[in-house]
């Protein structure tokens, strides 16, 4: 197929590129010109973002402005400084919640959630708004910021052209057709081939072998597991354990043998990246000259400035350069801008060799390497280890290969014991999952519906979600195949007519008393599946779920209680009276042992409610239909169609809970607000108006909090204090502050009242609940707005960039509550102005 026709503005903006640009991009900024929105999905670093700057260019050229919105302000950070060397400082403007520079100019750089806001806000600047690039929109599936993305897709003004850009996704149809539903005519481009290509290795040190270390494919043949790794890991079982991951330092010697990096080192863990960064560094491997020792070290003095002596003391500046200048560096959210930003661009100038690096430095930034190696394809949430998703690998090795520079990319996953090779190789040979919508009606988002739409208006657009849309999708599908059952049951049916009698009534009389009851039971328990209610005896209420069921002629059940009470039973100990009730839809796959999975399993329990006659075990055998010479046949096809009767209720069940989910949420928060007090009917009170530009995690409780009063009257450093609570939430380490005054504990007090009065709520209207505010930080941020310096605040029970982080976070809430409650203005203005100095500064300096 010849590449598409282009007009002279595209063709003159690609010409002067240093390189000839792909099919994909021509196919892309083709459609962008013919007025249509654009998806592009492509793996990391093939050039899907030369898309968007050729529709940046393009909307400047017809004298309309362009958005470029990004998930994460260091993101943003880095465009803005890119589109100022293309087009000068005056064209380019940012908005993030840490700078507001130029925010008029023709082209500006946003984090998402400021376009969100200023969408609801119907800001004028919309106006002239020729286009809006939407980076990293698979971010809509992130479960904390998701909603946001589908927020702008769904409330962008109608004739604003998007430019979508994704990694690889395993169902990028089916979102392309829901941004069409939303945005019309929209194109989807799909890149598939990596500039670099990626090898995948599979690392295990062999302690038969003094240890030695092997470097083995991943894939034999296609993506199918490598047999020479299967056979070798077959040799290590049995009690003592033959091979081990290979230890940091070790692959780091290997990687430098194999001429392997510089490498990019995943470890799920700020701590144990700065100890191994630390390890390294001390190891002596020689991974730096003495010239690029001194260009390391100018670079990071350059490059730390800004920043006090006494603060880059308390920072272990000393020690963090001396890790530089060996070629080793740490990367995590825990280190404050300056620190990162130095390691980035040194990685980036080959100086740094090996970066231990958390999976946030997956997102965006532009960290290319010769190697990625992964320590763990698994990560504690906080609740339980969880395998690494095929797209989250994809995400993280995307950085392996450097364009222009390597011919390959290599891909390095460290042997685990508890995760089967052929499940490393399913994870890394799948390349992409399906992107899932995290969309949920907000308190905010409720208010903003009110005021800007008409109901029936507001629950069109909530149906107009990529997560109704998907459930939509499900519910049609579902919809064929109970159409396509019914069907099949109908011909079960006749196929189980008997002449002799009929042979429903025959089995609902078999209860009465069998010749076996014991073969009865056992018949009655291969019957089961997961989700059947039993009742185990005579006793109405004696009822059971089942979870699991075995296999065999006496199989055992996995059945849990209202109660909470699970129990292993076999068939064989069942008692006469057990019988079937009916079934509950169990979300899948079935997890037994996970407490939340079972407390939602007890709730379905006891709502259950019995819509059928019970199945009985027994037969009476002096009915004509028991001699019928064929009634084993007759009674393999009733089995048969009993089993697609509940195959056809949970259906049934399905379709019902995938209907109007998010409007029965919505139309919930919306009871509880006008119980609250800030709608009635369909317009916003007072109180109303205000949540509207309250954009928080705990938008109504922040909100309550202010027009109640529990924020009046406190001078900055309180203030600073108690407005933590909001932004605040303790890792999982992390040391527990106390008030640093009388009278913030008192105002924390009733902050926390408060919560507990709004957790009772979303109970009683079945909306989940509000995260508890945290008072973790309180203590320091009344000191830091008092004027302590970072060397008398800092103790080491908070990392310098999170403190940093938490402070930026916290001169956000501070504007909002400043421009949203005139009678805090005062005060949180002082806060603000406090807040903002020294490392806290430099944090949001550009």
């Amino acid at each position: 197929m010849p590449p598409p026709a282009l007009s002279a503005q595209a063709e003159s903006f690609l010409e002067a590129l240093p390189f000839r640009p792909d099919d994909f991009q021509r196919r892309a900024i083709a459609a962008f010109e013919a007025g249509n929105s654009v998806v592009v999905t492509a793996p990391t670093g093939a050039g899907k973002t030369l898309v968007a700057e050729a529709g940046v260019n393009l909307a400047l050229g017809r004298g309309l402005r362009a958005f470029y919105t990004t998930p994460i302000k260091a993101l943003s950070n880095q465009k803005y400084g890119d589109f100022r060397r293309v087009y000068g400082d005056e064209r380019v403007g940012l908005l993030t919640g840490d700078n507001v520079i130029n925010g008029d100019a023709p082209l500006v750089v946003m984090t998402t959630e400021v376009l969100r806001n200023m969408i609801y806000a119907e800001a004028p600047a919309l106006h002239d708004l020729g286009m809006v690039v939407l980076d990293e929109v698979h971010y809509l599936q992130d479960r904390y910021r998701g909603s946001v993305w589908e927020e702008v897709i769904i409330h962008l003004p109608a004739g604003i052209p998007l430019v979508n850009l994704s990694a690889t996704v395993a169902n990028a149809e089916e979102f392309t057709a829901w941004v069409r539903s939303r945005r019309g005519p929209t194109e989807l481009i799909v890149e598939t081939h990596r500039p670099v290509p990626l090898e995948s290795w599979y690392a295990v040190k062999d302690r038969h072998h003094e240890g030695e270390l092997l470097l083995l494919p991943v894939f034999g043949s296609g993506t199918r597991p490598n047999p020479r790794v299967e056979r070798l890991l077959a040799k290590g079982r049995g009690r003592y354990r033959r091979f081990a991951p290979p230890r940091r330092v070790e692959t780091i010697e290997l990687l430098a043998r194999e001429r392997l990096l510089p490498a990019i080192y995943f470890i799920f863990s700020r701590a144990a990246c700065e100890q191994a960064a630390e390890l390294t560094a001390g190891a002596g491997l020689g991974l730096t000259t003495p010239v690029q020792r001194a260009e390391i070290r100018r670079v990071a003095e350059e490059r730390t400035a800004h920043l006090a002596a006494t603060d880059l003391a308390v920072l272990g500046y000393a020690s963090w350069v001396a890790r530089l200048e060996s070629g080793v560096a740490a990367h995590h959210a825990g280190m404050v801008p300056g620190f990162k930003e130095t390691v980035e661009e040194l990685f980036a100038a080959g100086l740094v060799r090996v970066v231990f690096a958390t999976e946030t430095l997956a997102l965006g930034i532009n960290m290319p390497a010769r190697t990625v190696v992964l320590e763990r394809l698994s990560k504690f949430t906080g609740e339980s280890h969880e395998v690494m998703a095929p797209g989250d690998y994809t995400q993280l090795t995307g950085r392996a290969g450097r364009r222009g520079i390597d011919t390959l990319g290599t891909a390095v996953v460290l042997h685990q014991s508890e995760i089967p090779f052929d499940r490393v190789a399913a994870i890394a040979g799948l390349g992409s999952h399906p992107l899932q919508s995290s969309f949920q009606p907000s308190y905010n988002m409720a208010v903003n519906l009110v005021a800007n739409y008409s109901p029936d208006l507001a629950d069109e657009l909530l149906n107009a979600s990529f997560a109704q849309f998907r459930a939509d999708s499900a519910r049609a599908g579902l919809e064929e195949s109970v159409q396509a059952k019914t069907v099949e049951l109908a011909e079960m049916r006749r196929s189980a007519e008997c002449d002799r009698g009929d042979l429903w009534t025959y089995l609902d009389a078999r209860g009465a008393g069998a010749a076996d009851p014991g073969a009865a039971v056992r018949a009655l328990a291969q019957q089961t599946a997961a989700g059947d209610v039993l009742r185990l005896s005579a006793d109405e209420d004696d009822r059971w779920v089942v979870l699991a069921r075995g296999w065999g002629s006496n199989p055992r059940l996995v059945v849990m209680g209202a109660s909470g009470e699970t129990r292993r039973i076999s068939a064989g100990d069942l008692a006469p009276a057990v019988a079937i009730l009916g079934s509950v839809a169990l979300p899948e796959p079935v997890r037994s042992r996970d407490p939340k999975y079972l407390a939602e399993a007890v709730h379905l329990l006891r709502s259950f409610r019995a819509d059928i006659p019970p199945i009985l075990p027994g037969a009476d055998d002096a009915d004509p239909v028991a001699g019928c010479p064929q009634l084993s046949e007759h009674l393999a096809w009733v089995r048969r169609a009993e089993r697609l009767e509940r195959d056809l209720r949970r259906l049934h069940l399905r379709i019902e809970h995938a209907g109007d989910s998010l409007v029965t949420r919505f139309h919930a928060v919306l009871e509880l607000l006008e119980v609250w007090g800030y709608t009635a009917g369909w317009s916003l009170t007072d109180k109303g108006q205000r949540l509207r530009f309250v954009y928080n995690e705990m938008d109504l409780l922040l909100t309550e909090s202010a027009v109640s009063g529990h924020l009046d009257g406190l001078g900055p450093g309180d203030l600073a204090a108690v407005a933590s609570m909001f932004t605040y939430e303790a890792r999982l380490n992390d040391a527990v502050g106390a008030a640093p005054n009388a009278e913030v504990e008192g105002r924390a007090e009733r902050i926390m009242d408060a919560w507990a009065r709004l957790a009772k709520a979303e109970g009683r209207f079945g909306l989940p609940e509000t995260r508890a505010p945290d008072a973790g930080f309180a203590a320091m941020a009344h000191a830091w707005v008092a004027g302590v310096e970072l060397e008398d605040l800092f103790d080491g029970d908070l990392a310098a960039g999170d403190f940093v982080r938490n402070c930026r976070q916290l001169l956000d809430l501070l504007r909002q509550v400043r421009d949203g409650f005139p009678a805090l203005r005062t005060s949180a203005a002082a806060a603000i102005a406090r807040i903002d100095r020294g490392v806290v500064a430099a944090g949001g300096r550009l």
